[in-house]
């Protein structure tokens, strides 16, 4: 089993008489992508600030690689890297300066610097890396962003809603850069999101945090399989033969006239289409229209809070 690089335990931050995050249970397995699910206003970014020590807890705890969030705290900004919501670059530097200037905060050489440089060179836009920030495209500052966070090799990276802004192009390429991080070299990835695309396609296990509670938690197949079954939907010309021959297959779960379409439950859509459509030629049903649907990270969230997260424009 893989070890434990966080963990909370009752994790809780107030602001006043506003408690931000009421109570967060929490542990990340190295070498995971770990994905953070929730609305804006819902505690990710809070949550984050604690674990990267930029916040103290009002109550409970949380230790980040064996480090306690508040006895530890330098030992863990020597090994954890992170890119935050907005990344604080001046406008009036250089791409190579940034980066050689966050390679000198830990103590690289110029020539380590350079060296680093050279090895996130994927990541930078490399023809553009003597120029200006202020030039660069959001896309462009959100991978030197990233780049920066790397720069002293971390043992873990932290995300915070890293694709918020961008046009979808860019936002692909930071997903490519993500996986490869985390594939190519092991690196333990906590991600904050309100994107349910992103969390589903990156993330190995997801936990939904809302009104500062976790609310939800596990790989993101298992929890859309958790509230209900894939639904195969077919027009048919007779409802009642084609019930008939639905309900002796294996596959089949429940089959259900709703109004416009059949519905035939099944536990595995993309496996159960084929004896759907075989078992209806061999009863001598007309299929008119087929669609499978299954369910979404946007059906969970409903499922658990009542509400769906509002996808940022």
């Amino acid at each position: 089993m893989h070890e434990l690089v966080i963990e909370t335990s009752d994790l809780q931050r107030s602001f006043g008489d506003v408690q931000a995050v009421k109570s967060v249970d929490l542990q990340v397995r190295a070498g995971e992508i770990y994905g953070f699910l929730g609305p804006n206003g819902a505690g990710k970014s809070t949550v984050v600030k604690m674990l990267i020590t930029l916040l103290r807890p009002t109550a409970g705890t949380a230790t980040v690689l064996g480090h306690d969030v508040v006895d530890g705290a330098a030992e863990i900004r020597l090994r954890i890297g992170a890119a935050l919501q907005d990344a604080s670059l001046d406008e009036k530097q250089s791409g190579r300066e940034i980066l050689r200037l966050q390679g000198a905060l830990y103590g690289l050489t110029r020539s380590e610097a350079d060296r680093r440089i050279d090895e996130l060179s994927s990541l930078i836009e490399v023809e553009a890396i003597d120029r200006w920030i202020g030039t660069y495209s959001g896309g462009m500052r959100r991978r030197l962003d990233l780049a920066a966070s790397l720069m002293h090799s971390p043992d873990m990276l932290f995300l915070d809603e890293p694709t918020t802004g961008l046009d979808p192009q860019s936002r692909l390429q930071v997903w490519e850069e993500v996986r490869a991080l985390n594939t190519e070299l092991g690196t333990t990835i906590f991600l904050t999101t309100q994107y349910l695309e992103e969390a589903d396609e990156l993330a190995d296990r997801v936990g939904i945090i809302n009104d500062g509670l976790i609310v939800g938690e596990g790989a993101p197949d298992d929890l859309k399989r958790s509230i209900g079954a894939d639904v195969i939907q077919v027009k048919v010309n007779d409802n009642d033969k084609a019930i008939a021959a639905l309900r002796s297959l294996p596959a089949v779960d429940k089959v259900e006239a709703g109004p416009r379409a059949l519905l035939v439950s099944v536990s595995n859509g993309a496996a159960a289409v084929s004896p759907v459509v075989i078992a209806l030629d061999g009863a001598g049903v007309n299929i008119g229209e087929l669609t499978l649907r299954t369910p979404t990270l946007d059906d969970v969230f409903l499922e658990l809070t009542g509400d769906r997260i509002e996808v940022p424009q």
